[in-house]
């Protein structure tokens, strides 16, 4: 199973679901904060493990930035129920707004927790926090944007996701570095519309989410265990085709949704935006291709008594799943034919 059914888990996992449905179906700014807050509650538990040391950090490190991102939502609320009787735009409050939902999604100028976090994490709550958990802070984003503000923070979130993933060992880093990369693609998704957004998102999650399911099998947490292991080559090449994949290489499946919202972003004519976009993914592209180089070539013949065994229903799953993200581009042709 991908995780030991205990009643305590699953209790606070339904919590974690639901709590995300009340924050994007309230219709008040404290029903969105009560829905972060209960969100908040239910993954600490989730995350914690008394027999973990780096879990239970990793819990006390995300309960502490996410309560001080609530703390300046809630202060940002109070402020505007306070000073201004309508509900008119104001810089202000949409900034105060804003950073606190990018500090819950751990978006560029607050990011430093994110990649700490995930590396004292299992490959399951690593899933979570990098596709469940940014739902609610995007869409209350969605509700009162600053443009000009969020266009700085795309351009920066790419550029810091892009360039922090370059020195990286470990495959959790590397992920969450990947994430940071593609919060800014999905942030430009929101500005052209949500259901684009939902489009990314959901494209993004699929990715992700054969990776870690794909890591969990392996038990490999750290690029070298890839190369170490005596691995199936086939099943090297579809990791290897599903890390193209996220980086959005064009004939698969992580290119379509890039590729719609480059297109949205050249008829509104953010040029230079686009630049560097494309240019960021190139090197993301560029640490990915070399993980993938030096798995394929490096042969350490010292090592070849690890030996990994897995079980049949796993490898067929892990093959088909990757299948989809090789037929890809043939699905995606379709929609602009």
């Amino acid at each position: 199973m991908l995780f030991n059914i205990n009643s305590n888990k699953m209790f606070f996992f339904f919590i974690l679901i639901f709590s995300t449905l009340i924050s994007i179906s309230s219709n008040s700014w404290i029903g969105c904060w009560i829905g972060l807050e209960i969100n908040l509650l239910s993954f600490i538990p989730l995350i914690s493990n008394s027999n973990n040391l780096l879990a239970s950090e990793a819990s006390l490190k995300y309960f502490l930035t996410q309560s001080i991102a609530s703390i300046n939502f809630l202060f940002s609320i109070l402020l505007k129920l306070i000073l201004m009787k309508n509900f008119e735009i104001n810089n202000l409050f949409s900034l105060l707004i804003n950073s606190s939902m990018l500090m819950k999604m751990g978006s560029t100028p607050f990011h430093f927790w994110f990649p700490n976090i995930i590396e004292g994490m299992s490959w399951l709550n690593c899933f979570i926090l990098m596709t469940w958990q940014k739902i609610t802070p995007m869409i209350l984003l969605s509700y009162y944007l600053n443009k000009n503000f969020l266009i700085l923070i795309m351009m920066l979130n790419t550029i810091i996701g892009a360039i922090g993933g370059i020195n990286q060992t470990s495959l959790r880093k590397l992920l969450s570095f990947s994430s940071i990369n593609n919060l800014g693609w999905m942030m430009s998704s929101i500005l052209i519309s949500e259901s684009l957004w939902l489009l990314y998102f959901l494209m993004y999650s699929f990715l992700i989410s054969i990776m870690c399911f794909t890591f969990y099998i392996m038990n490999i947490y750290f690029i070298n265990q890839l190369f170490i292991f005596n691995m199936n080559l086939l099943l090297k090449f579809f990791i290897f085709i599903n890390f193209l994949s996220l980086g959005g290489l064009p004939p698969f499946l992580g290119f379509f949704p890039k590729w719609i919202v480059i297109n949205f972003m050249m008829m509104k004519k953010f040029y230079f935006i686009t630049f560097i976009f494309i240019m960021m993914s190139l090197i993301t592209l560029f640490y990915y291709i070399r993980i993938i180089y030096s798995c394929m070539l490096f042969n350490y013949l010292k090592l070849k008594w690890f030996k990994i065994f897995i079980k049949n229903n796993y490898f067929m799953s892990v093959m088909c799943i990757s299948l989809i993200s090789i037929m890809g581009m043939i699905f995606s042709t379709f929609f602009f034919i």
